[in-house]
């Protein structure tokens, strides 16, 4: 079992930036491709970015454009998510999820309970 446990969510002003953290603990966190997921009110579920077991490679869904990073210390067996330049549409409960080499971010291994971003206009 991996337990993900994120932390790092508030309330932003528009323009304004939060980091997110993500720590696990359990099985070993390096086994893993850690992702970051959100859900926004009345909307599906969708797949922001993620990062490889090793760190070296990173992948990010469109919308992000360069505003948002993914990275990871498996020393402290973290995964981050540095958010710049936010916008009140990015407002919504923010996931990590742990997955295996060959598993769709859609059925990650593991999800975290999320926490909250609001973005103020």
């Amino acid at each position: 079992q991996v337990q993900l446990v994120e932390s790092g969510g508030g309330l932003v002003q528009a323009g304004g930036s939060l980091r997110l953290s993500c720590a696990a603990s359990g099985r070993t966190f390096s086994s893993y491709n850690m992702g970051w997921l959100r859900q926004a009110p009345g909307k599906e579920r969708e797949f922001i970015g993620a990062i490889t077991r090793s760190g070296g490679s990173t992948y990010y869904a469109d919308f992000v454009k360069g505003r948002f990073t993914v990275s990871r210390d498996n020393a402290k067996s973290t995964v981050y998510l540095q958010m710049n330049s936010l916008k009140p549409e990015d407002t919504a409960v923010y996931y990590c999820a742990a997955a295996s080499s060959g598993t769709p971010w859609g059925r990650p291994n593991y999800w975290g309970q999320g926490t909250q971003v609001t973005v103020s206009s």
